[in-house]
């Protein structure tokens, strides 16, 4: 069955004035402050302004009707802006399009098919990596318009060194005024939390350095200073709706950073809600708000928007301001309709070089670096996955990055594992004083001719590989071999099949295996796989002393044969 429970049903049901006064007032808010944060994504991302506020009016409409968190705002976020830049550059904007919207079919599949408490299983140094180095990233490519670079006619590259590489080629052209603008929305942005904690710095530094940068270049003649209007025509409409062209070659080319997209997407998204649950003291349902992630992001590309998600500093603003259902956030979505429909036009006048100083903001919130410096002094293995995660992400792209990471941090989990998982080989006396299979504490002797296995631990392909190792370095083999499995929580296909061999070798050298303390799910998967076919019943017990005493009747066999 679908989980699929959108919160807005439960919170409809006792729904009074009071609660949509709080709703009311809390989405305006966010919707006010949403708007600038939207431009400056779609504008850093490589599409016009109007598109990125399209995302944040069709898909934080669609994640607050549908999504499983109460609080939870969507929109275009920072941690996708380097990804949508780098489509656009390699596929052009149709090709974003295309990938988004599968990006939104991966989420609803992932949705439906109840993934959303794994996409919690990501390690945290590979999400601390790619956030840090996206971060580092969103700052790189705002250098140009924090100290108002020109470059004439030398394309700036893509890649992250070699934008370093032209900025300091290109420092002399400097422009003092977007500098001081730059500096000046950024010091705005820090020191308005000493005065309001409820209106965010960036809409006080967009209003009041818009306002001047207006007054300096209409009274004061000042020239210079590149507004949205200087590069960009705003649209003040709604575009029609449009299916990308869907077909095999261009599906295929984009199966990467669509999949790429959907799990950052959904890692945002969850995390997010689970910080706004810490704060409200509420739990998302989060399959809900992975279904509600992919159809926002079905809709979204078809008006021509950019991948939307959960966005956490926009639904802390919606907590901080009274909100309390997904009310808030479509009158978010609402208010941002009515901005772009009526007022668009006052966005022309709003500087580069402010918006500029809102992302190096929004880049250092991203950076996440005392968490960062913090991490260097756990395990090596996870400083090894956040540092290769971070210089991948920073040097190439997310894609690979993820991809890397998330094997990296697997091989090392899998030696992990491994390492902490043993076989021993017990010849003579078993001490099986405590935390045994049997109830009585005494030492067993080992008749001669049997050998005791122990292995501890899970038994997939590593320990596999290291029971087989174990078994050859012995020494005259025995006549009976006892593989005692009493501490061993599942087995893998890997280690059946190297159990499978190990017991037709046996059997081919005329050795007997017993197994001992097989658990139940264990036993299941053996007794599915016909492994118990090839050993034999009667050589399945139960505990040690009863595979003990079937390895003498073992013996006494063995013995008449001879005789």
């Amino acid at each position: 069955m679908i989980d699929f429970k959108p919160k807005i049903i439960s919170a409809l049901k006792n729904y009074d004035k009071k609660t949509f006064s709080a709703d009311l007032m809390a989405g305006i808010i966010v919707g006010i402050v949403a708007l600038p944060l939207a431009i400056a994504f779609g504008i850093a991302s490589g599409v016009t302004p109007e598109k990125g506020i399209i995302t944040a009016i069709i898909g934080g409409f669609i994640i607050s009707l549908l999504g499983g968190s109460s609080v939870q705002i969507g929109g275009p976020t920072g941690a996708f802006i380097i990804i949508i830049y780098g489509i656009i550059q390699q596929y052009g904007e149709k090709g974003l399009l295309l990938a988004t919207l599968l990006a939104g079919v991966i989420l609803l599949v992932m949705g439906i098919f109840k993934l959303g408490t794994i996409i919690k299983f990501i390690p945290y140094p590979i999400i601390i990596g790619f956030t840090s180095g996206i971060a580092v990233t969103i700052f790189t490519t705002q250098i140009a318009d924090v100290f108002g670079l020109s470059f004439g006619d030398d394309k700036v590259p893509g890649d992250f060194i070699g934008k370093w590489i032209m900025y300091f080629k290109h420092f002399t052209s400097i422009n003092w005024w977007e500098t001081l603008i730059s500096f000046l929305s950024i010091g705005l942005i820090i020191i308005t939390p000493r005065f309001s904690k409820k209106i965010p710095g960036s809409l006080v530094a967009i209003v009041l350095v818009t306002i001047l940068v207006y007054i300096f270049k209409t009274w004061l003649g000042i020239t210079g200073i590149d507004t949205i209007g200087d590069r960009f025509t705003i649209s003040a409409t709604l575009p029609d709706a449009e299916i990308p062209k869907l077909d095999y070659e261009s599906v295929k080319s984009l199966i990467p950073v669509s999949i790429t997209i959907a799990v950052l997407g959904a890692v945002e998204s969850l995390l997010s809600a689970t910080v706004a649950d810490g704060v409200i003291g509420q739990k998302h349902n989060s399959n809900t708000e992975l279904i509600a992630q992919g159809a926002a992001n079905i809709v979204v590309p078809l008006f021509g928007g950019i991948p939307a998600t959960g966005a956490i500093a926009r639904t802390m603003t919606n907590i901080n301001n009274g909100g309390k259902t997904p009310i808030a956030g479509i009158i978010h979505a609402i208010i941002l309709l009515f901005i772009m429909l009526f007022l668009m036009p006052l966005a022309k006048y709003i500087p580069m070089a402010c918006l500029a100083g809102v992302l190096v903001i929004v880049a250092y919130n991203m950076s996440e670096w005392r968490t960062f410096k913090a991490f260097m002094n756990n395990p090596k293995s996870d400083v090894a996955v956040l540092l290769v995660t971070f210089f991948l992400t920073v040097i190439f792209d997310l894609v690979i990055a993820i991809q890397v990471g998330l094997v990296l941090a697997f091989l090392l989990f899998m030696k992990r594992v491994t390492e902490t998982s043993e076989v021993s080989v017990i010849r003579d006396q078993l001490n099986i004083f405590g935390g045994t299979d049997i109830k009585d504490d005494e030492n067993l002797e080992i008749p001669k001719g049997v050998e005791v296995y122990e292995i501890e631990g899970p038994y997939f392909f590593g320990v596999a590989n290291k029971f087989e190792e174990q078994t050859i370095i012995m020494g005259e083999p025995p006549k009976v071999r006892i593989i005692r499995m009493r501490k061993v929580p599942f087995i893998d296909s890997t280690g059946i099949h190297n159990l499978t061999n190990f017991c037709k070798n046996s059997q081919r050298d005329k050795i007997t295996i017993i197994l001992s303390g097989v658990n139940k799910d264990v036993h299941e998967t053996l007794e599915k796989a016909g492994f118990y076919d090839v050993v034999g019943r009667e050589n399945i017990c139960s505990h040690i002393v009863e595979a003990l005493n079937r390895s003498k009747e073992a013996l006494s066999t063995l013995e008449e044969k001879k005789l």
